[in-house]
């Protein structure tokens, strides 16, 4: 009986001391930016986002964007939300919140940030996109983004075109475009390889009708002139080869009678 009791006693103590420590814990996650005004909420945001704890600065943002509701303060919080959900590596989440703010803030002086972080975090998106490619089949690939990016950089520049951002916009909307072309020959090429010369006709064709003056477009006439050739359609073939001599008169690739369409698709950038 005595045991008993002394079990007892001591499952009561234990008991006792497990309270005490989840209130310990309740303590410890206490709000500790309860009682802090809106500049000081914003100062220690911006303080770890400084220090790269883009994680405990989205949550102060997203603090201050209720606290500072209806102020500028606010809408910058919102937009270095943004900026921090990217750098945290929530491209989703960080096109949602600037998206949210584009509607909700039509009339805004930041607009023209509000696009650049939107083309550009789609933009950093697709280096990878750009950049990854080797000899898997990469046909069915999704450009969506690299799009998405082109048309906010389209209407930065459209829109405020004195604005700080527009010269590095334009810049990366030309790199998108090439991009986008050499996506297409480096998706001809690989139909090429694969004798479905057809399809390499067809998808080399695609980037010379949607991209102008962009350095993809000699290699992919040669295609269109080495798979008609594939394919023995010598008129076809011929004048695929004029067009190419008219339109590239010192390529490489007719000059120096190279027959080869499947060399590394990233090194002629």
């Amino acid at each position: 009986m005595k045991n008993q009791q002394t079990s007892k006693t001591g499952l009561i103590a234990l008991l006792a001391f497990v309270c005490m420590a989840l209130t310990a814990c309740a303590s410890v996650t206490e709000d500790k930016a309860a009682n802090w005004s809106p500049n000081k909420i914003y100062a220690e945001a911006k303080s770890e986002a400084n220090d790269g704890a883009y994680d405990k600065a989205i949550p102060l943002y997203e603090k201050l964007e209720g606290r500072a509701a209806g102020t500028p303060l606010a809408q910058q919080a919102q937009l270095d939300k943004a900026y921090a959900q990217f750098k945290n590596g929530d491209q989703a989440q960080a096109i949602a919140t600037i998206d949210r703010f584009l509607k909700l803030h039509p009339a805004s002086p930041a607009l023209d940030y509000a696009l650049y972080l939107k083309g550009t975090v789609n933009f950093s998106d697709n280096l990878g996109f750009f950049g990854s490619y080797t000899k898997q089949d990469l046909s069915e690939r999704d450009q969506k983004a690299a799009k998405e990016s082109f048309d906010a950089y389209k209407e930065l520049v459209a829109k405020y075109p004195e604005s700080k951002y527009s010269s590095d916009a334009k810049q990366r909307m030309t790199y998108i475009v090439n991009s986008l072309a050499l996506y297409e020959v480096h998706v001809a090429k690989y139909y090429f390889s694969r004798g479905a010369y057809v399809a390499a006709i067809n998808r080399a064709q695609l980037a010379i009708t949607d991209y102008r003056d962009v350095p993809a477009l000699e290699e992919a006439m040669y295609i269109i002139y080495r798979s008609y050739e594939a394919l023995d359609i010598a008129q076809l073939r011929d004048d695929a080869k004029r067009i190419m001599e008219t339109s590239f008169p010192k390529s490489e690739l007719l000059l120096s009678g190279n027959k080869s369409v499947t060399r590394s698709w990233w090194k002629i950038w």
